[in-house]
């Protein structure tokens, strides 16, 4: 397939089962930071490619804490792919994001333990600036697409991840309440970030299943109701998808593109030529 794709999607297996979705092509991928959690999948909707990436594996086999984030938003910038969007579980930390709604965050809290979050070391140091952490274009054009479904969509909200696998205690939970946050998943750190770093625009999706446990009157969140909304509004993420391909811009007016732009602080001839070598796709373009 020689066309670039206009979207990259990390998601679940349920993204694979698109109506219209073409010429399908498989792509075991190989990065400098290793294989990503699945082979990339390529296809055309509406008559344009997208590229699809099971972020857990296929069968789910990846705990969050050992996903290679790196690998994987590293091999959509090897595809020329310029904006992502991830589908994911997350958990509500207010009343009125209820389970089965969508919600298209705007801010990230890191409480995460230990992940590699960063393509930048061995010599070469850069700062990025997250301090809207999601693409503002790409999530008002996801925001758009979703609410042509039928489906409750919240625009904004801050998102805490946490390390995981485990849920939260009831004391976390409330304590994330008392901060103020919205939602709570386990994936969003590092993959926003290095997205970032890889100068593409991310934006999220995030499925509500559960109340996480501060709700006394509610079920504590389990992997079987997580599971069982997910399920439900399969039919909703792919629609949205298919929206959003309609309308997507490439490329957007955003300073995603240029994330790199002032972030080197490291000298050009003090950097290693190993790490030049290794993340040559990534700042070639600011260091010649």
């Amino acid at each position: 397939m020689e066309k670039q794709p206009v979207l990259g999607i990390i998601g679940g297996s349920g993204l694979y089962a698109f109506q219209g979705l073409e010429d399908v092509e498989s792509l075991d991928m190989d990065t400098p930071f290793g294989k990503p959690s699945a082979p990339i999948v390529l296809g055309t909707l509406k008559g344009k490619t997208v590229a699809f990436l099971a972020r857990h594996g296929i069968g789910h086999w990846i705990s969050p804490s050992e996903i290679n984030y790196r690998a994987n938003i590293y091999a959509f910038k090897m595809l020329g792919v310029h904006q992502i969007v991830s589908i994911s579980a997350c958990g509500s930390l207010r009343e009125d994001y209820s389970p089965g709604h969508i919600v298209i965050p705007d801010q990230i809290v890191d409480f995460t333990r230990g992940r590699a979050g960063s393509f930048f070391s061995d010599g070469l140091v850069v700062h990025i600036s997250p301090g809207n952490p999601f693409c503002p274009d790409l999530s008002n054009q996801l925001l758009a697409a979703a609410r042509e479904t039928q489906a409750i969509i919240h625009k904004g909200g801050t998102l805490i991840t946490i390390e995981g696998p485990r849920f939260s205690t009831r004391g976390e939970s409330n304590l994330f309440r008392s901060w103020g946050i919205s939602i709570i998943g386990m994936t969003a750190v590092p993959e926003a970030f290095l997205a970032r770093e890889a100068e593409i625009c991310y934006a999220t999706m995030a499925h509500v299943t559960d109340y996480d446990v501060w709700h006394t009157s509610e079920e504590p969140v389990s992997v079987e109701m997580v599971i069982r909304t997910l399920q439900h509004n399969t039919e909703i993420a792919q629609e949205t998808i298919l929206n959003l391909v309609d309308i997507v811009t490439t490329p957007t007016e955003c300073d995603c593109p240029r994330a790199l732009q002032n972030a080197i602080i490291t000298s050009p001839d003090a950097i290693p030529e190993p790490t030049r070598q290794k993340l040559d796709l990534l700042v070639n373009k600011y260091l010649h």
